[in-house]
């Protein structure tokens, strides 16, 4: 039996099936914004690095600080939702955002940043994103269900591009019309919906309280967590690839959109620059709507590994492209086939981990999934100072995809039972 004959698949044909609920459709709305936010600082901070320090070594810690939280807090942050109510942790999270906004915004007025005062921001951010993340994930558990979880996994996806790729267009225009430093500051107050929403929203958590998970317990969690989903294939196969596309790509190249941008002929903080920051956003936003408009790729291991593949080979083109409109248009399917496979793999996670340790196990993933983006700030930030950007991500992309051809063959032929957890 194959996963996508389980219950939960059935529900998630429905065209945009978790829009039907109210809830969803208003954290849909405000986690895009919050998300359009957290895009708007990138736009405008990485280029002001750009410009003040010149130094693909910071764009490259820009990518590690902004990950490794995810690798080291993940699970914790998960044991967290699993005991808490997962709204005050993720307004706890946008409070961070806004803190991060704000500090760039004083040192932009008064002209007075410094590397490390740019590394310290860099870090705070990072620290909102894990807060974020699996706190979100089973909030949007809460509010729909088992069987509609797929189709809300891939909206919330799909709000996020949404915001990313609002950002970069938005972001620009702040610049233009207030400058980076007071565009930054008022960027703080988009974050303000999201959390006003979640202090009342109208629902409440079913799964969390301290009768329903174990204690936060650290370290012990990350071990627990491990030995609980070793035996189930479709979560340590996902875990795995979401693992070596973070490890080998993730999105370290955002941070040197600049010098690629540059390399293309559009060096200048124009509408050239935003659309090539906004092209994978665009064709993930796409993928979203198109697959969510016609219930399409159902959630299945080997699909997951097919579409992985693909984003390589799109990735490794746009390294080598030497033209814009060939490395626009291959940015947008990479952003496709990312939000394709991602959300996939995410909604395997979810539907098999164990309910009283959802959180925990989303925590997983996301240490996986994201905390191993920080060495993909070395392979393709750190190490594009050595030899180039350009090839430090081609190779990076090629590394990859041969990995995952392994695995695709390690899984081919062997069948995973669904999950009775819900």
């Amino acid at each position: 039996m194959t996963d996508s004959t389980s219950p939960q698949h059935a529900h998630s044909k429905q065209s945009f099936a978790a829009l039907r609920h109210q809830a969803f459709r208003a954290y849909f709305v405000t986690s895009a914004l919050a998300m359009m936010a957290d895009s708007i600082e990138h736009v405008i901070s990485y280029w002001m690095m750009f410009e003040k320090f010149h130094s693909p070594a910071l764009g490259g810690f820009a990518v590690v600080s902004h990950w490794l939280p995810f690798l080291l807090f993940s699970v914790y942050s998960g044991a967290l939702a699993d005991r808490f109510d997962p709204r005050r942790i993720i307004q706890i999270g946008m409070f961070f955002f806004i803190a991060a906004s704000l500090g760039w915004g004083f040192f932009f007025v008064t002209d007075t940043l410094e590397m490390w005062h740019a590394m310290v921001l860099l870090v705070i951010h990072g620290l909102a994103g894990v807060l974020w993340g699996p706190a979100g994930q089973l909030l949007i558990h809460d509010i729909v269900g088992p069987e509609r979880l797929q189709s809300a996994v891939r909206l919330s996806a799909t709000a996020r591009m949404l915001g990313l790729l609002m950002g970069p267009a938005v972001g620009g225009g702040l610049m233009l019309a207030l400058g980076p430093a007071y565009g930054i500051l008022a960027n703080a107050l988009i974050y303000l919906p999201l959390v006003v929403w979640l202090w009342k929203a109208p629902f409440r958590p079913r799964s969390h309280g301290k009768h329903g998970a174990p204690a936060v317990r650290g370290l012990a969690d990350i071990v627990a967590a491990i030995r609980d989903i070793a035996g189930n294939r479709t979560i340590v196969s996902m875990i795995l690839l979401a693992g070596g596309a973070s490890l080998f790509v993730g999105n370290a190249y955002q941070a040197q959109m600049p010098e690629f941008a540059h390399d293309l002929g559009h060096g200048n903080a124009d509408i050239a620059y935003s659309m090539l920051l906004a092209a994978d956003a665009a064709g993930a936003l796409i993928a979203g709507f198109v697959l969510e408009s016609r219930g399409l790729l159902q959630a299945r291991p080997k699909t997951a590994f097919i579409l992985a593949m693909l984003w390589c080979c799109a990735i490794g083109g746009f390294a080598a492209a030497g033209t814009y409109p060939l490395a626009f248009a291959l940015l947008f399917v990479a952003g496709f086939l990312q939000l394709s496979f991602s959300a996939m793999a995410q909604t395997l996670v979810q539907l098999h981990a164990p309910a009283h340790i959802r959180g925990r196990v989303i925590g997983l993933y996301n240490m996986s999934g994201l905390g191993l983006r920080a060495f993909a700030g070395v392979t393709v930030g750190l190490m594009g100072s050595l030899i180039g950007i350009h090839w430090s991500l081609a190779l990076s992309a090629t590394a990859l995809l041969a990995i995952i051809i392994g695995l695709l063959g390690f899984i081919s032929g062997k069948t995973t039972k669904p999950s009775q957890s819900s």
